[in-house]
């Protein structure tokens, strides 16, 4: 399994256009092949800012969503509410504490 986080930093203007057509695809990037799930996160200090958490089966599922039409349109139709250039990070889980309770 791998994680996948992403740090979008929209223009001012356009966070809340990318919200609502965010509540139009959420579940459709989370039921992609070999997604174990995803969230969204929204930074408290500048709410332009956000990070997307995905979990993947392995790169491969990764590079294939990413390759995707989906994957596509939805790019072009955010990637002009950007700012600045994403940020994006493929990370391995090395330990995790919240499911011990």
């Amino acid at each position: 399994m791998i994680t996948r986080v992403v740090k979008i930093n929209f223009k001012e203007d356009k966070i809340n256009d990318f919200l609502q057509h965010f509540e139009t695809i959420k579940w459709m990037v989370a039921s992609q092949e070999n997604c174990h799930g995803m969230k969204l996160y929204q930074d408290k200090n500048q709410e332009n800012i956000v990070f997307t958490y995905s979990i993947w089966s392995d790169e491969n599922a990764l590079e294939n969503y990413r390759k995707s039409i989906f994957f596509n349109d939805l790019w072009s139709t955010i990637k002009p509410w950007f700012k600045e250039k994403a940020e994006a990070w493929t990370l391995n889980e090395h330990f995790n504490g919240f499911n011990n309770k």
